[in-house]
């Protein structure tokens, strides 16, 4: 039993993000995505489920203990919807506002293709899948250091 950390985080999550080095990237997922074909080709190839929790919440329980990288191009990644890369929507908006608060200096957030997205997710560290139904919910977050 441990005190301090929000009930809802499990203890595979808690372990994977233990494990995580500067650098490593965690994935972060909608309801819709392929997470088993992506986590094939992770490190952690069981994908982390948070069924019945929403993108947003979930982005909260990983970086409240999860620094974000500053040193890198991006702190964190959206996917971009299809044909309209510049568009944010709902979902990514309230990720972003989660998100936002917690970059460190240097730190930026981004987005990537939805092809290359999947490409890219399938060489991160661990996928984690929620059970958000709004299109394009999908996310990369880079561990940063702790200073």
């Amino acid at each position: 039993m441990l005190i301090g950390l929000d009930p809802r985080l499990t203890p595979d999550l808690l372990y994977t993000m233990a494990r995580m080095g500067h650098g490593d990237e965690i994935v972060l997922v909608d309801r819709n995505y392929p997470s088993d074909t992506s986590a094939a080709g992770c490190l952690v190839r069981d994908v982390i489920h948070y069924p019945g929790q929403e993108a947003p919440l979930v982005a909260d329980l990983i970086t409240q203990l999860m620094p974000l990288d500053g040193f890198h191009s991006y702190s964190a990644l959206r996917m971009e919807i299809d044909n309209e890369p510049d568009t944010l929507s709902e979902v990514h908006q309230e990720v972003w506002d989660v998100l936002e608060p917690r970059l460190p200096e240097g730190g930026a957030m981004s987005s990537i293709e939805r092809q290359a997205f999947y490409q890219h997710a399938a060489t991160c560290f661990a996928v984690v899948q929620c059970s958000e139904d709004r299109p394009f919910g999908c996310f990369i977050l880079r561990k940063g250091v702790v200073f």
